[in-house]
């Protein structure tokens, strides 16, 4: 048993990294559509109210909230590389530093992605306020891209679903360690008391 379960420890550890990767690749992203788009409509950078397409403020009212969100991605990518520092993803036994691992990444990890979760969704509806015949009509004028897309709005669904997965995998796992542990302890105590 505690072949597949070290096994299974050292899968979701890597999968760790690979959320925090993928969270990573959605912070560098999530403004894509907002860039192609809105930029070019702002006349003035040091005065984002004057642009040519009403509502294009959302790509300025983003800005802190991606720069928040990339250093959240990359905190996430460092508690991944702690569950390996920690030797969580091979050791037989957990000590408290694989617990502290696994609960640093869990709770973070948590609370990222019900702070991008609202975050998102506020940012989505000032995209959705942008007055798209205005942007049409610029983009036509100006050879821009025209999107009305939520396409990186609605994938955070997705991302931040990888990111619940891989915290009750870690959650799960851990749990299963202790059972074990539990069982191993009891199964030598009762030997020792048969010698």
């Amino acid at each position: 048993m505690y072949k597949k379960q070290m096994g299974f420890q050292k899968l979701i550890c890597i999968l760790a990294l690979v959320a925090g990767f993928v969270v990573f690749l959605y912070s560098l992203g999530i403004m894509t559509d907002l860039y192609d788009c809105l930029y070019s409509t702002m006349m003035d950078p040091t005065d984002p109210t004057v642009t040519f397409v009403p509502g294009s403020i959302v790509y300025y009212n983003m800005q802190g909230f991606n720069r928040t969100f990339l250093s959240a991605s990359i905190v996430m990518l460092l508690l991944a590389c702690l569950l390996f520092v920690t030797q969580t993803s091979n050791r037989r036994r957990y000590y408290v530093g694989n617990y502290v691992a696994i609960g640093l990444f869990s709770v973070f990890t948590l609370a990222m992605v019900i702070w991008g979760h609202f975050q998102i969704q506020i940012y989505r509806a000032q995209w959705l306020q942008v007055d798209f015949e205005a942007l049409a009509s610029f983009s036509q004028m100006f050879k821009t891209k025209y999107t009305e897309s939520t396409f990186w709005f609605d994938i955070h669904y997705a991302v931040f679903g990888i990111c619940l997965a891989e915290v009750a995998l870690l959650i799960g796992n851990a749990v299963w360690k202790i059972r074990l542990m539990k069982a191993e302890a009891e199964l030598l105590a009762k030997g020792g008391k048969a010698v």
